[in-house]
């Protein structure tokens, strides 16, 4: 207030308990990250065009923002993802892979294999996978990208402070302004 700057306008955006904004493919579950970009401008009728927008998401939501942020550079002027849900590992990986990086990432089994299996009513293929992967789209990435904030959980049991700490270090090779901020504690 002392310095007259105007509070920015927060929109919340959700499609329910569990989704994820990914592109339109061969999975009926797909095709949110269309439908999410189309009604930005709905969402600017309502609240005025903003001079940034900005993108705020933890978990599941960490992982849509850098999704949406990554895939749509030119709309987004900064994304702070909270313990994000990126992993190394394709979904599409063998049995034995994903084994070895739940114990390498000391996530709960449980927890991570329920996310590769959810992760699969999403994306059906590798191909598809790769068009939503954190990983994988930060390799078309330049200094201007969208600036990035990235924390996580070292004790993160999802298993994402691995992949987190990977896009951070591969968004900075990449010439993208990136804060990483390994946390001590879990998810």
């Amino acid at each position: 207030q002392r310095a007259k700057v105007l509070p920015p306008t927060v929109v919340v955006v959700s499609y329910g308990s569990t989704w994820l904004l990914v592109p339109k493919g061969k999975q009926q579950e797909s095709g949110l990250l269309e439908d999410f970009v189309k009604r930005l401008a709905d969402i600017d009728k309502k609240t005025g065009s903003p001079k940034r927008r900005l993108l705020l998401g933890e978990s599941m939501g960490g992982l849509n923002v850098l999704v949406a942020g990554l895939t749509h550079p030119e709309k987004f002027a900064k994304i702070a993802s909270l313990c994000p849900g990126v992993y190394a590992t394709s979904p599409f990986a063998s049995f034995s892979e994903m084994k070895r990086t739940l114990v390498r990432t000391g996530a709960d089994p449980k927890i991570g294999f329920g996310i590769w299996w959810m992760a699969k009513i999403y994306v059906a293929t590798e191909a598809e996978w790769k068009r939503v992967s954190p990983l994988h789209l930060i390799k078309r990435a330049n200094a201007q990208h969208p600036a990035m904030y990235l924390s996580n959980g070292l004790y993160d049991s999802y298993g994402n402070f691995e992949g987190t700490q990977m896009l951070a270090e591969l968004a900075e090779e990449r010439g993208v302004s990136v804060e990483w901020h390994p946390l001590y504690g879990g998810h």
